[in-house]
């Protein structure tokens, strides 16, 4: 049986961050019960389908999810090793903020399961907290990392960067900062305009401007050369880790493993008997919940993926990785060899530019295709 990650989307914050565009909802009041036995619910409906299957990692992620009680993502943890066979190193993730009273709660998150922390620091500059709409300031942000370190072995932490004014030389020294704090994990992400964000009205306005282009790559260049000189070289575009301290979760998204999405809005993906199936759930958390608590199932849609949009889905997550993909991989996933569905000279052309490597295992995205990865998937997949 293959392997099996489930995700589990905690829908709510107490701010909605300009810049972010993820299923997350500001509710004055959550009935925490209610959402306990919707997951359990849930879980039990994605296990009936996946029988026998071992789960290998576990993500927590919102919204929020260090807003929850440890007793929920206890009775969460606990209807999954129920249903699933669960192995003694599971990998299970929790997202966090890092508020005094998230960081309070980390015993209890560890008391009930949860062996790796996430935590969405930002930035380490109070300015940058600010114009982000973080709620938390960097003294807050070294503090709870320095609970997550007492109380958790693996960790990690994000760092949002490409930010209005933002300079290689503040970048760098804001870098080495984030290493001295760092365990064996970093996701450092470059801002972007995501639609239908407090950003995107702002930026659609004139008020708001990114750097431009050339100091966008600057910016992504150094972070590559400082993370890799410290020993947490990119083994995703936007993720870094000691060797072994890959978040084996993320690994799953990005290999297109089978992953099962509880909670409002979450994705699956899943092979079931016919198939490679997407999965959706309905996005609002009432609507979720409702519909969960009626039928047991919050399913928006589900639909069986052709070979085609397999091949795409899995060239989209695994060039990616700095592993890059199995060539074998593709003819199992798809039913045909790479050859079949993309013209050797389309290939070709890419690996002469630098853009793509290829030998006889594997076909990878170099570290200028990995940056500029929006551009080489449109060439490499664009009908001929």
């Amino acid at each position: 049986m293959a392997p099996l990650a489930v995700y589990v989307h905690w829908p709510f914050c107490t701010s909605k961050c300009p810049y972010c565009d993820f299923n997350s909802h500001v509710r004055e009041r959550i009935e925490e019960a209610a959402w306990r036995d919707a997951y359990a619910s849930a879980i039990d409906r994605e296990a009936a389908r996946t029988p026998g299957r071992t789960v290998t990692s576990v993500f927590f992620g919102g919204g929020t999810p260090s807003l929850m009680d440890p007793a929920t993502v206890a009775g969460v943890l606990d209807r999954i090793a129920l249903r699933w066979t669960v192995p003694a190193d599971v990998e299970v993730t929790l997202e966090a903020n890092p508020g005094s009273v998230e960081a309070g709660r980390f015993a209890g998150y560890r008391a009930a399961g949860v062996n790796r922390v996430s935590l969405g620091v930002q930035a380490l500059d109070d300015g940058a907290l600010r114009f982000l709409g973080r709620r938390h300031d960097v003294g807050e942000a070294l503090a709870a990392l320095a609970v997550a370190q007492r109380i958790f072995d693996r960790r990690s932490f994000d760092l949002i960067y490409a930010r209005p004014g933002q300079t290689v030389a503040g970048w760098q020294a804001e870098l080495r900062r984030a290493l001295a704090l760092a365990g064996d994990h970093l996701s450092v992400y470059q801002l972007t305009i995501e639609q239908g964000t407090r950003f995107a009205t702002l930026h659609a306005r004139g008020d708001l401007a990114l750097p431009g282009e050339d100091t966008q790559a600057a910016l992504y260049e150094t972070t590559q050369a400082v993370l890799e000189a410290a020993g947490l070289p990119a083994y995703e575009i936007s993720n870094h880790a000691r060797p072994g301290g890959e978040s084996r979760h993320n690994l799953a998204y990005w290999r297109y493993q089978d992953y099962v999405g509880i909670g409002p809005g979450a994705h699956g993906r899943l092979a079931l008997g016919d198939g490679k199936h997407a999965t959706r759930q309905k996005k609002s958390p009432e609507a979720w919940l409702a519909a969960v608590a009626a039928t047991g199932d919050g399913t928006e849609e589900e639909t069986a993926l052709a070979s085609d949009e397999r091949l795409s889905e899995l060239l989209m997550m695994g060039l990616r990785l700095a592993e890059g993909v199995p060539l074998a991989r593709i003819a199992a996933e798809t039913g045909r060899p790479l050859d079949a569905w993309i013209a050797p000279e389309r290939v070709d052309r890419l690996v002469r530019g630098g853009f793509l490597q290829r030998d006889v295992r594997r076909i990878g995205a170099t570290p200028a295709g990995r940056q500029r990865l929006d551009a080489v998937l449109s060439a490499l997949l664009a009908a001929s």
